[in-house]
């Protein structure tokens, strides 16, 4: 489904910066009916362009303050040891992210937390439980210069 229409690239990019617009607005828009836009969507949905509907909540008002990104390597790939850690990875809330990746670590990891105590006892509660964790190297986030969702529509 990669070869998208004008119609279908301005109905993903809208439905990107505000899923929650109506039919109408949305075919307003692109310069469709609402029966062709709201085909076009499924048609989105059912190819899997369109994954899932998301709210994007604000992290520190939700007193979750603290944001890492850490590399995570493990000793060995054998042994169940990188089915364990991506079973921990998707069991754990507080990793909102995590990439396997090229490189001197094995994972890159974005954990939201409410303080470095609660990140210490992140680490230490799932992180270092599972075997064949070799090292974590913590990167605390000082600041989010950007922070988008929306993937660019060619």
């Amino acid at each position: 489904m990669s070869n998208l229409d004008r119609a279908a690239r301005q109905l993903l990019e809208a439905l990107q910066q505000d899923c929650r617009q109506s039919t109408q607005a949305l075919a307003e828009q692109v310069g469709l009916s609402a029966t062709p836009v709201w085909r076009r969507i499924k048609e989105l949905e059912e190819g899997g362009v369109i994954r899932r509907y998301v709210a994007l909540a604000d992290r520190e008002k939700l007193g979750l303050s603290i944001c890492v990104l850490a590399n995570v390597s493990l000793v060995r790939h054998g042994e169940g040891a990188t089915e364990a850690f991506e079973a921990m990875v998707r069991a754990s809330a507080e990793i909102i992210e995590c990439q396997a990746i090229t490189g001197e670590a094995d994972y890159v990891i974005k954990v939201v937390a409410p303080d470095m105590k609660a990140y210490d006892q992140f680490l230490q509660s799932k992180v270092f439980k599972v075997a064949g964790v070799a090292s974590v190297r913590s990167n605390v986030v000082l600041r989010e210069l950007k922070y988008e969702t929306a993937l660019p529509v060619p």
